[in-house]
């Protein structure tokens, strides 16, 4: 768990290079604990949506964010254009559904942020706590987790180089 701490704070310092606009000057350090983020998860998880998930902005820095989601089972498939995910998979269990045909898909071509009710024909990457993955923008996206489990993780999002 150490080692996600450090590469939240090393991301946290590179993540501006990504950025279309970077406000160097918004930016503070901030240290989520491994205690704080388990203080927090089980707060989280006492607050269930009907999408089967609960989630908390820990920062936002404007150019990018972090999140910390709980999820007690499947998610519906997102796509976001122009906004990389990085997760840093904190507990429990889970896959990650990856790229594929999104049905459903509901959003807007403005934004660039999608939703839908099934994803087919993806990439099944399983997960467990300490992985870290790279959701590149533009590609369909589901996170699923077997009945009776859970999983939560970390999430930074930041725009693609470009946007």
């Amino acid at each position: 768990m150490a080692r996600m701490m450090r590469l939240v704070i090393l991301l946290l310092a590179i993540a501006p290079s990504f950025a279309a606009d970077v406000d160097t000057g918004a930016s503070t350090f901030n240290l989520w604990t491994q205690a704080a983020i388990q203080q927090r998860e089980a707060v989280l998880m006492k607050t269930i949506a009907p999408d089967h998930s609960s989630r908390e902005t820990l920062a936002d820095y404007g150019d990018h964010r972090f999140r910390l989601l709980y999820r007690d089972a499947s998610g519906f498939p997102e796509q976001h254009d122009r906004i990389v995910d990085v997760v840093m998979v904190h507990s429990g269990e889970g896959s990650l559904m990856l790229g594929g045909t999104m049905s459903g898909k509901k959003g807007s071509a403005a934004t660039g942020e999608y939703l839908g009710t099934s994803l087919t024909g993806g990439e099944l990457h399983p997960l467990a706590a300490g992985d870290i993955l790279h959701i590149p923008a533009g590609i369909p996206h589901s996170f699923l987790v077997p009945a009776g489990k859970h999983i939560t993780y970390v999430l930074l999002k930041f725009p693609a180089k470009g946007n």
